[in-house]
């Protein structure tokens, strides 16, 4: 198969690849030019965690063909931060809030946010759930990920109040692909306990069916 040449304007910086006809963009960036701040998750363009900016605009690295790409310019997460290494405003607000956990998907939703906050500086809940629709979270139940998106367009805005301590604990009102979790912080997630159907430390643990009737009526017997 004959390769094609490619030159791409990738975080600032012209980089040159020559790449069969069907190499992904994803896989161009992490094999041929070695960024492999982009993950590559389901490979089917439906997680996100792919997600990079060609000519600004989130797309689908995993759906996108090297070869398409010739001649745009590209941002990957290694090229969110400035170019004295400090965090850009998005990934300071996901590090202040722990809008992650293990960390897989964490590039997908910083380029995402990146462009959400740039095109919207302040978006109201629901457009900054809609714009985090895209992107799948496994970890974290998406009500960190909500945060940080308030606390980059809070540094953004210049409104910076020392953290997000200031901000209201109550759970975060989630719909879409970011509200597939409840309050708990995972879908399906147990109770407090950390274990569903596990009880608290000094809470007895209750009997059902047959052996707590039995136990129901010795009980009953006992204080008669």
């Amino acid at each position: 198969m004959t390769n094609i040449a490619v030159t791409l304007t990738v975080n600032g910086v012209v980089r040159r690849a020559e790449v069969p006809g069907r190499r992904l963009l994803s896989d161009c960036l992490r094999h041929d030019l070695g960024l492999t701040g982009t993950h590559v998750g389901c490979e089917h363009g439906v997680c996100g965690c792919c997600t990079v900016l060609l000519d600004g605009e989130p797309v689908r690295s995993c759906l996108t063909l090297a070869a398409t790409a010739d001649g745009h310019e590209i941002t990957t997460v290694e090229g969110l931060a400035g170019p004295d290494g400090e965090p850009s405003p998005v990934q300071r607000a996901f590090a202040e809030c722990h809008g992650l956990q293990c960390g897989f998907c964490t590039p997908g939703f910083l380029c995402t946010v990146t462009a959400l906050l740039r095109d919207n500086p302040a978006p109201s809940e629901e457009e900054v759930l809609e714009g985090l629709s895209g992107n799948l979270c496994r970890c974290t139940g998406y009500q960190n990920i909500v945060r940080s998106v308030r606390r980059a367009a809070e540094l953004i805005a210049g409104e910076d109040d020392g953290g997000p301590a200031g901000w209201p604990s109550g759970p975060v009102r989630t719909s879409g692909a970011a509200g597939a979790a409840e309050s708990t912080g995972h879908a399906g997630a147990a109770e407090p306990t950390g274990h569903a159907g596990i009880a608290e430390p000094n809470e007895p643990i209750g009997r059902s069916g047959a052996a707590g009737d039995a136990a129901g009526e010795r009980a009953g017997a006992e204080g008669a």
